[in-house]
């Protein structure tokens, strides 16, 4: 469940609050949404990933975000705290302290049930704003089950979904190939109950 904390606060405000405050909260057109804490299983799954992800390929730099970094999508009034966020060459930051980036190739949020349909859909639609982004990838935190967006033209995303520890996952945005098995490692696959993150 997605809980707004402060309708009606502006942008300003909300950077202010967010400088200051003990924990994350994202901002959503004039909405700030508290986040919720994350599970084990949700940090392995992050660490899992960006351990798995080049810093380069074929010449090419990249850049990774974990957690802490936020995102602000072109053209809206929001901000968001990904997962994990993959830049391909150097940062496009909104500010001097470097507290925000713009164009990601690739983000990946780890699914909970509590914040599932909102990472599926608003958070996917915002995303989809970034003119760099090539992937989205929504990871199942207690399964071998990964969905995969990929964008083939400005406004068409194919969907693929990958089930089973062999499976393995072609991100074409980072040049690399991703196994399931390997993305679970030391993550506990069990039914969480609804406060799990």
């Amino acid at each position: 469940m997605v809980t707004v904390i402060a309708p009606n606060t502006t942008v300003e405000e909300y950077l202010a609050q967010e400088a200051v405050a003990p924990e994350k909260s994202e901002f959503i057109e004039g909405e700030i949404i508290k986040m919720a804490g994350a599970s084990a299983n949700h940090n392995r799954l992050t660490v899992n990933l960006s351990r798995i992800l080049p810093l380069d390929f074929d010449h090419q730099i990249y850049e990774i975000f974990v957690s802490d970094m936020k995102l602000w999508p072109p053209y809206s009034q929001s901000y968001f705290y990904p997962d994990v966020m993959v830049i391909r060459g150097e940062p496009c930051f909104t500010d001097v302290q470097q507290t925000a980036v713009t164009n990601p190739c690739l983000i990946a949020e780890v699914l909970s049930v509590s914040t599932e349909g909102f990472d599926k859909n608003q958070k996917f639609t915002f995303y989809r704003m970034i003119p760099e982004l090539q992937e989205y990838l929504l990871i199942d935190q207690c399964a071998y089950r990964v969905e995969l967006y990929r964008k083939v033209s400005d406004r068409q995303w194919l969907f693929t979904e990958f089930m089973g520890q062999e499976e393995k996952v072609m991100l074409e945005s980072v040049g690399i190939e991703v196994l399931l098995a390997d993305l679970y490692k030391r993550v506990s696959l069990s039914v969480p109950n609804k406060e799990n993150a």
